[in-house]
């Protein structure tokens, strides 16, 4: 399955986010292949003059996946990985690893045994595949017609294919974080934006909303293999009730029906409670199946990791992972 966040270009837009290097681990065995991508990130700690590193899936979802095999040898195939991918850590001085796995792809159930892992949250599609009437069967009758309304009155869309600038998306994108006051971890540069468009062009789709010859609302999706993938989203207050942001999805819906798209992946909520806001209003947009999300942790060498946490006087078997890492070393999943 070809999908957005598999493509180390994709991997390379998160380095300077994570302080580190996009590397790609590639298992070849009898069994099969596995494909890993991670972000290699210097850990800021140093043990008699020696540099050691941990690894982070880049923004979004990924970890190691199979890519050919035998589903009767998956098992053995992991187990494989597991031992080659340990060895090489070991080498390249990596002491830890956080995994986000693929809620689509559900590549945890593969590697459950290698990596400890933990659910964090339900995440949100529109299914397209084998449905008449996606906005019908998937969407709320709330969201339905507060569409309505909103195209009743005159607002307008158009979807845009491998989108030349992101020049008018980031202004309104960048807005609508300052208004929610949202994290910093939220805000992206101009640089985080050109190199969308110079490096995954071809993978981008941006949905526009107007209203009056004026945008409104503004989506960044990334389009590959059969998944639409909703990345960032913008809308202006003042014509909320113009439902601004469900005419965005309600674009994309029938544009990716259009394509043969199988789903679009709209992410989960800012957390794993069943009131969660974000999660809530997604849900507007896919009222049947969801998918499960979960993250991985892995020690690949227990001893430094017990050193590197005696540096900094923090317990090994602390809740934060790593535990080494003074500051949260996961960037949050909306």
């Amino acid at each position: 399955m070809k999908d957005i966040y598999f493509e180390k270009d994709y991997g390379r837009l998160y380095e300077k986010i994570e302080n580190g290097e996009c590397e790609e681990f590639i298992f070849r065995h009898e069994l099969g292949v596995v494909q890993h991508l991670f972000i290699k990130r210097n850990i800021p700690i140093e043990l008699e003059g020696e540099v050691f590193y941990d690894l982070v899936t880049p923004y979004g979802y990924g970890g190691p996946r199979i890519v050919s095999g035998r589903d009767e040898n998956r098992a053995a195939l992991a187990a494989a990985f597991e031992q080659a991918f340990r060895e090489h850590c070991l080498e390249e001085g990596i002491v830890a690893e956080s995994v986000r796995f693929h809620p689509i792809i559900k590549n945890h159930l593969d590697f459950g045994s290698c990596y400890e892992l933990s659910f964090k949250r339900n995440t949100i599609q529109t299914r397209l595949a084998g449905i008449d009437d996606p906005i019908l069967t998937e969407y709320s009758a709330s969201c339905r017609r507060d569409i309505r309304h909103g195209l009743k009155a005159g607002v307008e869309y158009r979807v845009i294919d491998h989108p030349e600038n992101l020049k008018d998306f980031k202004e309104l994108y960048t807005s609508t974080l300052q208004r929610n006051d949202a994290d910093s971890v939220y805000y992206f540069d101009d640089e985080y934006f050109q190199n969308c468009i110079d490096w995954l062009g071809d993978y981008l789709v941006v949905v526009e909303v107007k209203y009056e010859d004026k945008i409104i609302g503004m989506s960044l999706n990334f389009v590959c293999g059969d998944s639409i993938h909703v990345h960032l989203t913008g809308t202006r207050q003042e014509f909320h009730q113009l439902a601004p942001a469900y005419i965005l999805q309600y674009a994309l819906v029938l544009w990716g029906k259009e394509q043969g798209k199988q789903l679009i992946h709209h992410g989960g909520g800012r957390t794993g409670e069943a009131n969660d806001k974000l999660y809530l209003f997604k849900k507007k947009f896919g009222r049947n199946e969801e998918f499960e999300y979960f993250i991985g942790q892995k020690i690949w060498n227990q001893t430094v990791y017990e050193r590197l946490c005696e540096r900094v006087d923090a317990p090994a078997d602390a809740r934060r992972f790593p535990a080494y890492r003074l500051d949260d070393s996961l960037v949050p999943i909306s």
